[in-house]
């Protein structure tokens, strides 16, 4: 578990929306789906460089689990951080293990 840094335990992820936890000096943007799925994305938008995903509204696009941005609505897929509407953009996508109920970003 060397690599592993630990977050929170999953219980104080609300269910569809998103939460920003900064880690190791980078802002991130947990979101924990009904489905039960988590996943970690850089919590800048580029589009409005603002540190605004976190707050963004999470759905489904196009086959893709998304959030959108709050500020300019663009979609960035959840698993790879790519924007929909402009795939030479993309935000950081971090790997999630959850171990004893506990959420850690894999380093």
């Amino acid at each position: 578990m060397s690599n592993l840094i630990k977050i929170c335990p999953v219980a104080d992820l609300p269910v569809n929306l998103g939460v920003g936890a900064l880690v190791g000096g980078q802002q991130l943007a947990l979101f924990k789906l009904n489905s039960g799925e988590i996943y970690a994305i850089g919590n800048f938008d580029p589009f409005s460089e603002a540190n605004v995903l976190s707050r963004g509204l999470v759905g489904d696009l196009q086959g893709h689990k998304v959030v959108a941005s709050p500020i300019y609505k663009h979609h960035y897929n959840l698993q790879t951080g790519e924007c929909l509407e402009d795939n030479s953009i993309k935000v950081p996508a971090y790997n999630v293990v959850v171990q004893d109920e506990v959420l850690y970003i894999s380093a």
